[in-house]
């Protein structure tokens, strides 16, 4: 009997190092904390934990610190990439997944300092190079962002 995950048998221990093998961003733009269980070809539900500390709350907004809905949208991007990098069996290879699109963003609620942000992705379309998304985020079950986001695999830039 095989140790991989099945397509039906999700991944549970998907720490932080991990996410950062899968992903090439770094502080201040790493926006995925944790992963709380992937479902090879299906979805993710990955964690932001929103911190004060974060410098976007020193301009954005002083006072009455929100976090911009981009970078909820990023954040979804990056649990997407996670999901894809696995997928596809990319991890290693160099390659990324990069944004071709975004359409249907909605903001829908606020999301501030000290907030756990549930990040919830899905495929809608898969293909060898080609992927499309849709992606949740929200934080105690009340939905903050929800989006549908194309992205590309590609060779990392030279």
């Amino acid at each position: 009997m095989s140790d991989e995950p099945t397509k039906s048998e999700p991944i549970l221990d998907y720490d932080i190092h991990k996410i950062l093998k899968a992903l090439p961003h770094r502080y201040p733009l790493l926006l995925v904390d944790r992963v709380k269980e992937i479902h090879l070809g299906e979805r993710i539900h990955a964690v932001k934990a929103v911190s004060m500390n974060e410098e976007i709350f020193q301009g954005h907004f002083p006072g009455a610190p929100i976090m911009p809905g981009v970078l909820q949208i990023e954040a979804l991007a990056q649990a997407a990439g996670i999901l894809g990098i696995e997928t596809l069996e990319l991890a290693g290879s160099g390659k990324l997944v990069i944004f071709m699109g975004i359409e249907n963003a909605k903001f829908r609620a606020p999301v501030t300092p000290g907030c756990l942000l549930d990040l919830e992705v899905e495929f809608t379309q898969q293909r060898s190079r080609v992927c499309k998304f849709k992606g949740k985020a929200s934080v105690e079950g009340k939905t903050t962002c929800d989006v549908e986001f194309t992205a590309m695999v590609a060779d990392a830039p030279s």
